[in-house]
């Protein structure tokens, strides 16, 4: 099957025989990746011994080894010819497979900027402005509500304030802090 390669130099058969495994493995954990199996690994070969990180990418992981290869092998074989000098030609492979895990980092971030979470969290109110749906009473007597958008859509939530006078319905407020799973606001 690989006759071809019988005839060539040791070292352009180590790229030629380093880019074919690589490609091949590689093969195997996009269509992995693809159809959700192990998560695109084909072992969890993760030299951190943290397997639980919330890193979304680890520098020595099977995949990236797998990157890597792939950037040197293919660079050795493309190369061989053009670059006389066996140490440079090295040299070049190891920084284009250096570059592959680099592109492979870039790639994961640029997908992560994707994801958004929109989860609702009263947490993230603190410091927005809303609306008040039904009058406020003073001094933290007793409950109104307001109405406030996070991220697109709109929720009615109860609301209380510590100024001395009601906040009549469609009046601004900010809201300050939370008290108890209810909104504390200030009039704007």
């Amino acid at each position: 099957m690989f006759e071809f390669l019988q005839n060539l130099e040791p070292l352009h058969q180590g790229f030629w025989y380093t880019a074919i495994a690589a490609s091949f493995i590689f093969l195997i954990q996009t269509v992995l990746t693809f159809t959700g199996g192990s998560h695109g690994d084909v072992t969890h070969a993760d030299f951190s011994g943290d397997s639980h990180t919330d890193s979304p990418f680890q520098l020595f992981s099977f995949r990236n080894l797998i990157n890597f290869l792939l950037g040197f092998g293919w660079s050795g074989v493309a190369f061989y010819s053009s670059i006389g000098n066996k140490l440079l030609l090295i040299f070049v492979a190891v920084l284009i497979g250096a570059g592959f895990i680099f592109l492979f980092f870039i790639l994961i971030l640029q997908i992560l900027k994707l994801t958004e979470d929109n989860t609702f969290k009263q947490e993230n109110l603190i410091g927005r402005a809303g609306e008040v749906y039904l009058t406020i009473p003073a001094n933290m007597s007793g409950k109104g509500k307001i109405t406030i958008s996070v991220n697109g859509t709109s929720h009615e939530l109860p609301a209380m304030t510590e100024e001395k006078e009601n906040i009549p319905s469609g009046d601004s407020v900010r809201v300050t802090y939370i008290y108890d799973k209810i909104l504390v606001v200030s009039k704007i």
